[in-house]
């Protein structure tokens, strides 16, 4: 074996042999109860005010209620901890234990037991300490309220160990530690610490020590604000076992403040801090004496900090809100559920296509003969059934003559079927070979229609088949981009993210937070929060066009909130501007100068940059009219906005209206889409009028040759593209305006050169006119319900210009 396998195998049995020590102390201190067996015994020798002992009752009780199974030896434990202090402390924590199991046990089959054990823990201190005062001491009025306040104290420390003690479990499941459980725990540890007076190590505290290295831990974990917290509450309890050691508390709290504001400077600034602290508030409270022994117990806590491994704090900072080793838990833990929420989109998404193509199965054509076949024989046997059953010649036809017959009656039904002149060979050879001719004919062509409506069953339930898989298939597709979507990291955009700090500094503007959520050409989404001190439109006229500079396209502000207080914060929202903007101009009447319209519009923004424009007119006039195209727009507009293709979406209007009632109810609908990043426009007229593109002095038709939704469920949407330029005017109207004036024979070419002889640009003056001329040529008289809806494409010119940045100045 070669030295660098030796070293190889000799590093793998080291690291196993330190994950199987730190397992098994694992196992000690968690699984074996350990850690509990130590903190009972500490806290079996604790006091505060010199003779109360509230500490080891409610600890014991916190205990039995979460891990009965460590009850007796804890006892056992927190006896032997009070021993060390004297045998009447003993006394009492045996008889307190004793009391409280005896009446625990009365009370356990209680279903909400966490609400009696504080009671349980006031009547066994207050029964114990009572008891005790009678045996050992004297009972009078201040015993009496000693041990009062002394069972209040127990019944309170219940629950708040009983928020602690959890937290010591093998098993922890939280991701995060609430403010309350923090408090709780420090809590807990101070009253440990207290089972520590007593103890020194050359002439330092060993309680001063492990507080000083407990405010060191936590202040360099959680700030100055945890910091400051446990300084203050160690402070306070360590003070009360002790009155000598008031002033410590002060020392605690400011040496956690003055950590924790220094923790950037990782332990060293943390360090200092406390060192800070000691040396003036040593000084303050006993003066030069006393300084050296509180120097020395900071000096050995910081000796230990300093010997603490990292990895121990990063694992202790993952529970505690507010650092970065919580952030990236909470991140890692909302990746995941990110990462299993796509695979539950994708795998519905996967379903619906696997849905839709069973749907849309188209049968093979061997199939499709087969079927066709069997068709024409069944049809063949129920005329022969009616005809040629009773016939004296039956068996010289069908048996003998079997496929002349058979040819003879295929012919006959293909020449009804194909709706054709009657083929008078045909018929006179079929009138020579069968005896009953006639009678076949008229059963024939009776048989005919009802295979024909068979047929015509079929195709319908075929066409709703693929209308089905059309609309599963749209529906996987939605739901395959949302997959994608929240899959999708958010980038890193650090470079981006420093030029725009440096440049919003650069001109005088004090920054916040800034969150870049996605910087992809026309779809860039900034988040930012300033501190000004009075706004004054610094978004759009100043940070817009540096972010247009910075990031090469034209950026606007979507959404700004703006506090009311001066030197408030602002709230800034920035995306990606359209490169053409769409200005509405509508016009409408209804018939006679009523007020409802057979006629619906509606204008909506669909995502992705598309614009949509489109009329619907309900057949007829009316509320009945009304409602019909009101229900197509509102379907299609609910459609559109899930991002399901144009196409399908009409198709599935289709399908619904045509589904849903028997009444013979249609409307027309008149559809553009427009890209509002090139300015393609995309035509689908269902039974709707043309449309108008008027570019400069040329006037161009837009029309289209499809049924209106709901008369036929089998139908092809014919698509019309186009491309328009800055300054087109796109005009569609319902066909009130189009067959309005009847005495004009050609109402496209008259309503061209109405539209070409326009003097205006603007598309609500333009809308106005070509409604007023169409009623002015029917001498006032409003015969049909009328639209007119006009769209302007104009190129997005910002209001402010960009602004070079520092950079490209220095340049």
């Amino acid at each position: 074996m070669s030295e660098t396998e030796t070293l190889r195998v000799q590093t793998n049995r080291a690291e196993n042999w330190k994950k199987r020590w730190l397992e098994k102390q694992r196992r000690i201190l968690f699984e074996h109860g350990g850690l509990l067996y130590l903190v009972g015994f500490l806290l079996g020798r604790a006091f505060i005010l010199e003779a109360l002992s509230p500490f080891a009752l409610a600890y014991l009780a916190s205990v039995w209620f979460v891990r009965k199974e460590k009850v007796r030896v804890l006892i056992v434990v927190m006896t032997i901890g009070a021993l060390s202090v004297g045998a009447k402390q003993s006394a009492f924590i045996v008889a307190a234990s004793l009391v409280f199991v005896f009446f625990a046990a009365i009370f356990k089959q209680l279903k909400h037991q966490q609400k009696v054990i504080p009671f349980i823990v006031f009547f066994a201190s207050l029964l114990s300490r009572l008891a005790h005062y009678a045996l050992f001491e004297t009972v009078n009025t201040f015993e009496v309220a000693l041990a009062s306040i002394e069972a209040v104290l127990s019944a309170v420390l219940v629950l708040i160990f009983m928020q602690s003690i959890p937290l010591l479990s093998p098993k922890r499941y939280k991701p995060a530690l609430k403010s309350e459980e923090i408090i709780s725990l420090i809590i807990l540890l101070a009253s440990v610490l207290t089972g520590t007076i007593g103890w020194e190590l050359q002439g330092a505290h060993v309680e001063q020590i492990a507080s000083r290295y407990l405010v060191l831990w936590l202040a360099y974990i959680g700030g100055a604000t945890i910091g400051s917290t446990v300084g203050v509450v160690a402070g306070l309890i360590l003070s009360l076992a002790s009155v000598s050691g008031l002033y410590q508390m002060s020392l605690l709290a400011f040496g956690g403040l003055l950590g924790g504001l220094l923790k950037e400077g990782k332990k060293i600034g943390v360090c200092l801090g406390l060192f800070v602290g000691t040396i003036l508030l040593g000084i303050y409270g006993g003066g030069t004496i006393a300084l050296f022994p509180s120097i020395l117990e900071t000096g050995i806590a910081v000796l230990l900090f300093f010997c603490t491994p990292e990895q121990w704090i990063r694992q202790l900072s993952r529970f505690i809100p507010g650092t970065k080793e919580h952030e990236k838990e909470q991140k890692q833990y909302v990746q995941k559920v990110r990462d299993v929420t796509a695979n539950r989109i994708e795998q519905f998404s996967n379903v619906f296509q696997a849905l839709s193509k069973s749907f849309d199965g188209q049968p093979k054509d061997s199939i499709v003969e087969d079927e066709a076949q069997k068709e024409t024989d069944y049809f063949l046997s129920n005329v022969t059934e009616k005809t040629c059953q009773s016939c004296f010649k039956k068996d010289y036809c069908w048996a003998q003559q079997f496929d002349k017959t058979y040819d003879f009656m295929t012919n006959l039904k293909d020449d009804f079927e194909g709706g054709q002149p009657p083929n008078k060979v045909l018929h006179a050879k079929f009138s020579h070979h069968c005896a009953k001719s006639k009678k076949v004919l008229e059963v024939m062509k009776e048989e005919l229609s009802y295979y024909e409506a068979n047929q015509k069953l079929k195709r319908q339930v075929g066409e709703s088949r693929r209308i089905v898989a059309d609309q599963l298939l749209g529906v996987s597709e939605v739901m395959g981009d949302f997959a994608k979507e929240i899959v999708k990291e958010r980038e890193n955009h650090e470079q981006q993210e420093l030029e725009i700090i440096a440049a919003l500094k650069y001109i005088g503007l004090e920054m916040e937070k800034l969150e870049i959520f996605n910087l992809k050409k026309g779809e860039i989404d900034i988040e930012m929060n300033l501190s000004v001190y009075q706004y004054h439109g610094e978004g759009p006229k100043l940070i817009a066009p540096i972010l247009s500079d910075i990031l090469q396209e034209t950026i606007i502000v979507q959404k700004e909130e703006v506090s009311p207080l001066p030197n408030g914060y602002c709230h800034l929202s920035f995306s990606s501007a359209k490169k053409y903007i769409v200005d509405i101009g509508l016009a409408h009447a209804a018939i006679d100068g009523g007020f409802i319209s057979g006629d619906s519009y509606s204008t909506m923004e669909v995502g992705s940059g598309k614009y949509a424009l489109a009329i619907s007119d309900g057949m007829g006039n009316g509320k009945r009219a009304h409602e019909e195209s009101t229900e197509t727009l509102r379907l299609l507009q609910q459609i559109l906005q899930s991002g399901i293709d144009e196409q399908v979406a009409i198709k599935s209007i289709n399908s619904i209206l045509s589904l849903r009632t028997s009444d013979e109810v249609f409307s027309t609908l008149d559809l553009a889409m427009i890209d509002l990043h090139h300015a393609g426009v995309q035509f689908l007229k269902i039974g709707s009028t043309p449309s108008y593109i008027k570019r400069g002095e040329r006037v161009q038709t837009i029309e289209a040759s499809n049924l209106p939704i709901g008369i036929i469920q089998d139908f092809d949407v014919e698509v019309v593209d186009h491309q328009l330029k800055d300054g087109d005017i796109l005009i569609m109207t319902s066909d009130g305006i189009f067959e309005g004036p009847k005495h004009i024979e050609n109402s496209d070419v008259w309503l061209k050169r109405k539209i070409k002889e326009l003097e205006t640009n603007q598309p609500q003056d333009i809308a106005d006119l070509l409604l007023e001329e169409v009623i002015r040529t029917t001498s006032g008289k409003i015969e049909d319900d009328m639209t007119v809806l006009v769209a302007k494409i104009s190129k997005f010119n910002p209001k402010w210009a960009s602004i070079p940045t520092y950079q490209q100045k220095a340049n």
